[in-house]
């Protein structure tokens, strides 16, 4: 079980609804206190001869998004799975439960009874704590079934859900381990994700900012524009780059590696920081690794005068399956000028400046440091079309042999892999846990 006092502080966050979402669970009840029975039908258990899908509606704070959207509900009801959606899941994204049924599905009313009947369920992000089912999610899966979602397993916040999986025995597999192979790009949810925060991001510190972005021309003079401190010139990075200066920002885009450096360029950023040797910075695949501290250091000092100046920081800077490195420190916000914007897009895996709080936005020394931990599920309708067809590529080659045979073997699936047979077998939760 996962401790109380772990869960209380994100309690609000279930009643978090979206407009849409909030209205059409009024009308659900609404149409179920009429129909005396006649709305939902009962559900039975796996019979053994049917896999079941479960598709919950998100219940994180500020998520909009959903796992699958009617489509690929019909396409998992081709591959021979049955699949639950449970009531207005779909409503942020401007899908209605009557679509899910002309697609397949079967829709049920509440959390509970979605996973209490499911072999597998396909969530958005991690099981949270469900305020009128009282009650982690993690708690509400069937013992020895699947859980397919974004885990970051390697987040301090998100260790003791990871033991709740292993200890009830769940096959839990995380989105956010894709691994980076050209087979793997229809999955690669987080490539996905990371193009709705890049623009996001931007989007965001902007609207925070008390001050112009582009250079404004007025009787009393031309405004400067806003200068943007890009750290990480990944996919949320470069969507970031070409959204602020679509705004009209002066851009400088710092990252170490030789290919983002050069990608970062050709959409017109200044590239600023430094270079050092890429076999230290990206391993066989290509993926980004853990720098040795003194090149971590290295990197914080060649960021210092680079913040000092900078309106807006979008920061991205993630090791996959590691804890993001932290390279904004307390005295390099206090360098900024008051009223300049933090985003810490890595926040979802610790974040990469000390004073970022999750889910929060706060001010320190004049600074405003933004920590929202799920800014794709402000983007529902895209973020959930994305999301869904990454996802649908993920079953389908966890499945490629049968239903019943799923292929722990792939290259793929061997990456994502969280938990199994009651035991962690995630290298990077392993090493962030101290072994479990």
């Amino acid at each position: 079980m996962i401790p109380a006092n772990r869960l209380t502080a994100h309690a609000d966050g279930n009643i978090e609804l979206g407009t849409r979402k909030r209205r059409c669970l009024m009308q659900y009840a609404s149409r179920s206190m009429h129909s005396a029975g006649r709305g939902t039908a009962s559900v039975g258990k796996g019979s053994g001869r049917t896999m079941i899908i479960g598709i919950p509606r998100e219940i994180l704070e500020r998520e909009h998004r959903v796992a699958a959207l009617p489509e690929e509900v019909a396409a998992y009801r081709e591959m021979g799975f049955e699949v639950l959606v449970e009531s207005c899941a779909g409503a942020d994204t401007l899908h209605g439960d009557a679509e899910y049924i002309a697609a397949g599905a079967q829709m049920v009313a509440t959390a509970e009874e979605l996973f209490s009947h499911s072999d597998i369920v396909l969530k958005v992000k991690q099981p949270h704590f469900n305020a009128v089912a009282g009650k982690n999610e993690a708690d509400m899966l069937r013992e020895g079934t699947m859980l397919v979602t974004f885990l970051h397993p390697a987040a301090p916040a998100n260790h003791d859900i990871i033991r709740t999986l292993r200890d009830r025995n769940i096959t839990s597999l995380t989105m956010d381990g894709i691994i980076r192979i050209p087979r793997a790009k229809p999955m690669d949810a987080l490539s996905s994700m990371s193009l709705v925060t890049g623009y996001k991001s931007v989007i965001l510190a902007a609207a925070s900012l008390p001050r112009f972005v582009p250079a404004v021309d007025t009787p009393m003079g031309t405004t400067a524009p806003a200068e943007f401190l890009i750290i990480g010139a990944g996919v949320v990075g470069l969507e970031a780059i070409r959204t602020a200066r679509m705004l009209g920002a002066r851009v400088k885009a710092f990252d170490i590696r030789e290919g983002s450096r050069k990608e970062a360029a050709e959409l017109g950023a200044e590239i600023v920081g430094f270079e050092m040797p890429q076999d230290l910075v990206l391993d066989e695949v290509g993926s980004a690794e853990a720098l040795p501290s003194d090149w971590l250091e290295k990197e914080r000092e060649a960021l210092v005068p680079l913040v000092r100046t900078a309106d807006v920081i979008i920061s991205s800077v993630l090791v996959p399956g590691e804890v993001a490195p932290k390279l904004l420190t307390d005295e390099m916000v206090a360098s900024m000028r008051p009223g300049s914007v933090i985003v810490d897009v890595s926040i979802d895996q610790g974040g990469n400046c000390e004073l970022t709080r999750p889910a929060e936005e706060c001010v320190v020394h004049g600074v405003t440091v933004m920590g929202y931990i799920n800014i794709p599920g402000s983007v529902a309708v895209h973020a959930s079309w994305l999301y869904g067809k990454n996802m649908l590529e993920f079953v389908r080659n966890l499945f490629k042999n049968s239903l019943d045979a799923p292929d722990w073997d792939d290259e793929i699936v061997r990456h994502a892999l969280v938990t199994r047979d009651g035991k962690i077998v995630h290298a990077g939760a392993l090493h962030a846990m101290g072994g479990a």
